[in-house]
């Protein structure tokens, strides 16, 4: 177990100290914790530590076992201890010919050949010898899919996408049939490919969502070749099959739903995007694994961001944390972070069952930079709760447009947090804009910002595929090292289930006609109110 002792004595001298005083106490802070790593440059200088908490986090690290831990993932172990599974998706980006094991099964070589085949695949579209049943080529992609099955190739194709795509690629994943309906709107079935992607083939949401999809090319196409329009992505080739899809592209039990998207699970982005920018997106994941793997602690990404988070959350308090990316391409970063890590790391008790006795992982929620200023920032600067936040920064995010505009809000917002301004200064400043002293008193402390409040900024000079494969590895490692610390399993969504159980326990409610007998009392009701 890991020893909090030396963490939480450091969190007791920390708790008072300012941020903004650590610079002038110690010289080397922003070298030490700063760190650059496959095309990204981290600066947790501002975070809420002194240099005895920074290192009493170091050693917490050490405690918990994080080197060991990372050589078992790496090396196929079962660390996916519930359910008995190995957890690989590193093997998925690794270069041609890698080594990698599950369970002492070597798997490489079937990633191998699951990449080819979706590269072959993927060029025959976009070129137009893979046709539909008409013999159109394809225009568009519907993929279908729901949580790690939707959020990653969505984070990735919003990413990457180019301004007027070739391929129009439209994400269903709500069971609200507007969804469906507006993915739908304005396509022609004759060039549209369904790709339906569902680890089990089981999905509540996705299967429905498939039929209406299929329903959609039944009543537009001819029935000879109208398999060629619809696609699955499963660890459950036989249900794909029998659901009716023509061609399935596969992968394993060892690939978790919410780190998938460098599996076939992508497939639509394959194709939209074009098998290169898929292998270089790989690329830089790969690079963020190596860093990974053979960085000191102290100067390793994904183990720094993961301490700045235990130490937030564990030593001070803080259950809330907030992402802003500043890049539009990067909106849907926050909730793909969501999922990441409150499904991962959302859990109450440790490997062996026991209940965890600290906090674990907080609440995560973000917008895109200067669309968050203009809404939540409020509270994060002068709410009562302390809300670390995390700043993605690109230095150019298109081609012949200023971005400094952009990016200087995003150090100004970090700024801000940390130095905060007092009342004093607030007076003063009232003062100095011709408000008589009676009205500097009555607005100062309106006008106060309590500062002292810690940022990370991950920095890139342009979002390409290599760096947005290195930004959402180093998110995966860091949400891992959280849970060896925390001593909880990462890799199993128990939290998911029981919803699910209970929403097909009511449908059979609803077609029997009314409350089942022993359902709770408001469930009823609301249940007689809707049908």
């Amino acid at each position: 177990m890991t020893d909090w002792t030396a963490f939480d004595a450091a969190a007791a001298t920390d708790a008072d100290a300012r941020i903004v005083d650590q610079f002038v106490a110690d010289p080397q802070r922003l070298s030490r914790m700063s760190v650059e790593a496959a095309g990204l440059y981290l600066d947790l200088s501002k975070q809420s530590w002194t240099r005895a908490g920074f290192e009493a986090c170091l050693d917490l690290a050490r405690s918990a076992g994080v080197e060991a831990a990372r050589a078992r993932l790496f090396g196929g172990e079962a660390i996916n201890s519930t359910e008995g599974r190995a957890v690989l998706h590193p093997a998925l980006r690794a270069a041609k010919g890698a080594d990698f094991h599950a369970l002492g099964e070597a798997v490489s070589a079937e990633v191998d050949a699951v990449r080819a085949d979706m590269t072959a695949y993927a060029t025959a579209v976009r070129s137009g010898v893979e046709t539909g049943a008409t013999g159109k080529p394809f225009r568009a992609i519907v993929h279908v899919g729901i949580g790690g099955s939707d959020l990653g190739p969505r984070v990735v194709w919003d990413a990457l996408r180019p301004l007027d795509p070739a391929i129009d690629l439209r994400f269903v994943a709500n069971i609200d049939p507007r969804d469906m309906a507006e993915a739908l709107t304005g396509l022609d079935p004759e060039t549209t490919l369904v790709v339906v992607v569902s680890k089990t083939f089981t999905t509540q949401e996705t299967l429905a969502n498939a039929e209406a999809a299929k329903a959609w090319l039944a009543a537009g196409l001819p029935e000879a070749g109208r398999d060629k329009h619809f696609i699955g992505v499963t660890a459950a080739p036989d249900k794909a099959k029998a659901f009716g899809c023509a061609r399935t592209f596969a992968f394993r039990d060892w690939v978790g739903g919410r780190y998938s998207l460098w599996s076939a699970v992508s497939l639509s982005c394959v194709i939209a995007l074009g098998p290169d920018v898929f292998d270089a997106m790989l690329a830089g994941a790969a690079a963020m694994d190596d860093h990974f793997v053979s960085a000191p602690l102290d100067k390793n990404a994904p183990v720094l961001m993961a301490l700045a988070q235990v130490w937030n959350v564990d030593a001070l308090n803080r259950p809330a944390r907030t992402v802003a990316p500043y890049a539009h391409a990067l909106r849907r970063l926050p909730s793909f972070l969501q999922q990441l890590e409150m499904e991962s790391n959302g859990k109450r008790v440790h490997r062996d069952g026991s209940p965890v006795t600290r906090q674990t992982c907080p609440v995560v929620f973000g917008e895109p930079g200067t669309n968050g200023q203009h809404a939540f920032f409020q509270q994060i600067h002068q709410g009562p709760q302390v809300v670390p936040a995390e700043f993605v920064i690109v230095a150019k995010t298109h081609a012949n447009a200023p971005e400094s505009p952009l990016w200087s809000n995003a150090l100004a917002q970090g700024q801000a947090l940390m130095l905060g301004k007092t009342t004093e200064e607030a007076r003063a400043e009232l003062k100095a804009s011709g408000a008589d002293a009676v009205e500097a008193d009555r607005l100062a402390t309106h006008k106060t910002f309590p500062g002292n409040r810690p940022s990370t900024a991950i920095v890139m000079e342009r979002l390409t595929p290599e760096t947005l494969g290195a930004l959402l590895a180093l998110y995966e490692h860091k949400t891992f090292v959280e849970g060896v610390i925390w001593d909880i399993n990462s890799f199993d969504q128990w939290g998911v289930e029981l919803g699910k159980v209970l929403a097909k326990a009511i449908l059979k409610d609803v077609a029997a006609g009314g409350p089942s007998e022993g359902l709770d009392p408001s469930t009823a009701s609301l249940l007689t109110r809707l049908m």
